[in-house]
């Protein structure tokens, strides 16, 4: 039975990608040679969201997303942003929860959210 989910990042700057998970995002890894590493993230949740064809209403159908999630987003951008990190917006209530987005190598802007909610 399915024991995982392995998310991917595809960047025109993969080296330069995987330096800043390890060392900005400090995501433990395993090193499974010529350069590549596998990141562990620490835990892990999937949504399914409703789309909408048009684009007009949120993302299209098809469309896949990663964030990345924590329990103290102005700490965490804080922290982040001592180590250079660029984020692309402020704070904002997104009703699911408080959320950013940050820069990462390769032309990548991922969110960054503190949930409302609470994980079961």
């Amino acid at each position: 039975m399915i024991k995982g989910v392995h998310t991917m990042f595809y960047s025109s700057e993969a080296e330069a990608l995987r330096t800043f998970l390890r060392d900005k995002l400090e995501f433990p890894f395993t090193d499974v040679g010529e350069g590549w590493l596998i990141f562990d993230v620490p835990e892990a949740d999937m949504g399914c969201h409703p789309a909408d064809d048009t684009g007009k209403h949120g993302e299209p159908s098809g469309t896949r997303d990663i964030s990345f999630y924590c329990d103290d987003i102005e700490q965490t951008v804080a922290e982040l942003r001592a180590k250079d990190v660029e984020f692309t917006s402020g704070i904002e209530d997104v009703g699911y929860g408080l959320a950013t987005y940050f820069k990462m190598p390769g032309n990548l802007t991922v969110q960054l959210y503190q949930p409302k909610y609470t994980k079961g």
